[in-house]
């Protein structure tokens, strides 16, 4: 438990938020679950998935987690302290991360169709091929995230910071991009706002 307890607990200390050794999830630490996620990704024994699907983790520490291929699926994470956690090809589908902070986290390929992210800071987030469809990101700051490739259908970004964001390579044509300023967004070339596919060049 040293490593967990260098990671998160000077980001606890007076923060308001919780530590991983403070929350249960059914009957078990989450930091013993995080520890042995750990082993998991890097193939050493003991090592088992972390399944947290349904989970109860709003508003806790969980900066520079790694969480690779971890069941979030429907977790409840609003307000939580994801600040640079390694979550590519992780089930986060509607999974509520209202308000959470995930700048410079790495979502690579991560499942978060129907989530909501409305609020949440993602500036600096890697989104490649990530799975957006139906996710809410409703005034949620994605500065200079990386959504090249990603599915987003039926998502909705009103109101979104998408200030240098990179849609390149992403069909727009069945987002709600309403109340956005594109100026200085990377989009698919061709692509116009209002538009329902790229326009000739």
């Amino acid at each position: 438990m040293r490593f967990l307890s260098v990671l998160f607990g000077k980001r606890t200390a007076g923060s308001g938020l919780r530590s991983p050794e403070q929350v249960m999830h059914n009957g078990r630490k989450l930091s013993d679950i995080l520890e042995r996620h750990r082993a998991f990704v890097s193939g050493q024994p003991g090592g088992e998935r972390a399944r947290l699907a349904g989970a109860d983790l709003e508003g806790v520490a969980l900066g520079g987690a790694l969480l690779n291929y971890a069941d979030l699926s429907s977790a409840r994470l609003v307000g939580a302290d994801l600040r640079g956690a390694r979550l590519a090809g992780a089930n986060l589908a509607g999974a509520q991360l209202r308000g959470a902070d995930l700048r410079n986290a790495d979502l690579t390929e991560a499942s978060l169709e129907g989530a909501d992210l409305s609020e949440a800071q993602l500036s600096g987030a890697e989104l490649f091929r990530a799975n957006l469809e139906g996710a809410t990101l409703e005034r949620a700051n994605l500065r200079a995230a990386n959504l090249r490739d990603a599915r987003v259908r039926g998502a909705r970004f009103r109101g979104a910071d998408l200030t240098t964001t990179v849609l390149r390579e992403t069909d727009l044509s069945e987002a709600d991009l309403s109340e956005t300023d594109l100026s200085h967004t990377l989009l698919p070339p061709g692509w116009k706002a209002g538009t329902k596919s790229p326009t000739a060049a």
